[in-house]
């Protein structure tokens, strides 16, 4: 029993531990950079070619600019500014911005006070995009297009006809049911001369206060992949210490948020440079620079890349690149937590509710574990039929705290009782309340998903905190239900009477479905342990 509670005191300063531990790793408070070293990161970020300036238009001036192009799908309402032809706005249709409202949620946009935008151009010696040269401005024969009702593609093309004859025709292509767009460029050399070129795309982003607190630490940065390395976070204080200059066939690069990705995933046979940069005005680039092209005269030439802007959704994050699902970032329990998301998913599936699905969880788990929880109740009762004879030996032996632990370990030993054997479920609780924490966490598909009654939302608190409370009731009573050790410390029981009451303050912040996983699990222990006893009874063992 007293092993027991160690154990139980243990899991929780564990779990304290380990989100203290991920907060301060990716969302304490950053020292922000000076004005002198933004500076030199942007200096040298130019040496590569690529605009460092948006495109000489007030922020304010682009948004209100009505000869931005609208592109509308299933999935995704985008503007993209025809001088460069970046995209400036992205909202996402099939995602709200918040509960019950009709308002998409927006993912890139570009006001006076904040910039999340995603560029992408032509560099290298004949480039049409430079700091230098400034951005092409492409012309269009529409300003407006629609996927229509039953098409599956829409292409909308931007043509930039340079001064030597060159005509460069930027293609993007939107997909039906999918929130990655094809960027295409199309080179054909009417010229005399051969033309060398190379592709570029960046995220660029306001460095903004994070919105994360500890019982949520959402992370919200740059993210990339490469040969060496498969997944790997830059935030907005590595940016500014230091630009990435990474050479890679392939890879990808992204700026994260909570639930939400933009990335460039440039061809995976492509040689090609991850890079990032800080400007002095406070944005954060990162991005990627592609192979360079030679096109002789009379040649044409085509250049792809594919942007992302959407959920972190895994299925649709692998089919463009192996890696790129790796920003659904489990922490190191992903090994735990993606069969766990698995199942989630499959339960989901069939019973329609994501509270149901994560009942079902609970249940599979405490299955899964009963052979062990029944001998840790059985190790329980041994335990407490040893009672008597430990207080013997705690009188014979008193403050001889030695000599009573080898009385205790030959007694064990006799008795054939193993003093931890109670200890085995409990340990392995902990890693799957963990990994299911962080499932609930990242999974955009519990994004408000609701429910019964007043949870609308299982990845956010409960906004009654009536599932804490419950859960604090459970863990009293299932205190109540074990006796307490004569040989246990005063002071160790009065801070076991306060576990209850420590667990409910703690899981106050929780995100609901967590909650719930923790308040059934509860009340399975206490009927499998009503179980147990009745059957441990019958053998004399109580």
């Amino acid at each position: 029993m007293e092993s027991q509670r160690n154990i139980l005191l243990i899991g929780l300063l564990f779990v304290s531990f380990l989100l203290w531990q991920q907060w301060q790793a990716d969302k304490a408070p950053k020292p922000v950079a000076t004005e002198s070293s933004l500076v030199a990161n942007a200096a040298s970020s130019h040496s590569a070619d690529v605009p460092e300036a948006d495109t000489g238009v007030p922020a304010a001036a682009v948004t209100a600019n009505s000869k931005l192009i609208t592109v509308k799908t299933d999935q995704l309402d985008i503007q993209i500014n025809p001088v460069g032809g970046d995209i400036v706005f992205a909202a996402l249709v099939s995602h709200k911005k918040e509960l019950e409202k009709d308002q998409p949620f927006v993912l890139l946009e570009q006001t006076n006070d904040f910039t999340y935008i995603a560029q992408s151009g032509l560099i290298g010696r004949d480039g049409i995009d430079s700091s230098a040269k400034g951005r092409a401005a492409f012309s269009t024969t529409a300003t407006e297009y629609t996927l229509a009702e039953g098409q599956d593609t829409l292409e909308v093309p931007l043509t930039y006809i340079a001064d030597n004859g060159v005509t460069y025709t930027k293609v993007f292509v939107f997909h039906r049911g999918k929130f990655n767009i094809d960027v295409d460029y199309k080179i054909n050399n009417t010229s005399a001369a051969p033309l060398q070129v190379q592709m570029y795309g960046q995220i660029k982003q306001t460095i903004k206060p994070s919105e994360s607190s500890m019982m949520m630490p959402t992370y919200r940065g740059g993210a990339f992949s490469t040969n060496d390395v498969r997944y790997e976070k830059y935030n907005f204080d590595d940016m500014a210490k230091s630009n990435l200059n990474q050479a890679t066939l392939g890879g990808w690069a992204a700026m994260l948020q909570h639930y939400f990705v933009s990335a460039w995933v440039p061809p995976a046979t492509d040689s090609n440079t991850i890079f990032s940069s800080v400007s002095a005005g406070g944005l954060a680039n990162i991005g990627f620079r592609g192979a360079v092209y030679d096109i002789a005269p009379g040649a044409t030439q085509e250049i792809s890349s594919q942007f992302y802007v959407g959920p972190k959704d895994q299925k649709a994050l692998s089919a463009i690149s192996d890696t790129l699902n790796l920003v659904v970032d489990y922490g190191f329990l992903w090994w735990l937590a993606v069969p766990i998301h698995w199942l989630l998913m499959f339960y989901q599936s069939f019973v329609g509710n994501w509270g149901v699905a994560i009942i079902l969880i609970t249940l599979t788990v405490r299955g899964l574990l009963f052979p062990l929880t029944k001998a840790q109740y059985t190790s329980m009762a041994k335990m407490r039929n040893l009672q008597p004879k430990l207080t013997d030996l705690k009188e014979r032996f008193g403050d001889d705290r030695q000599k009573m632990g080898q009385a205790m370990m030959e007694l064990y030993k006799k008795e054939k009782v193993n003093p931890m054997g109670g200890c085995l479920p409990i340990i392995l609780q902990m890693p799957i309340f963990i990994a299911l924490y962080w499932v609930l966490l990242e999974s955009f598909e519990l994004r408000h998903a609701p429910f019964m009654l007043w949870i609308h939302d299982l990845s956010v608190q409960d906004p009654y905190y009536i599932l804490p409370l419950l859960m604090g009731v459970s863990m009293f009573v299932m205190q109540k239900m074990q006796p307490i050790a004569p040989t246990m410390d005063p002071m160790q029981v009065k801070m076991m009477q306060w576990m209850p009451v420590i667990f409910t303050v703690f899981f106050l912040w929780f995100p609901a479905g967590l909650v719930l996983y923790w308040l059934v699990g509860n009340i399975v222990a206490i009927t499998q342990q009503k179980i147990i006893y009745a059957g441990l009874e019958k053998k004399g063992l109580k």
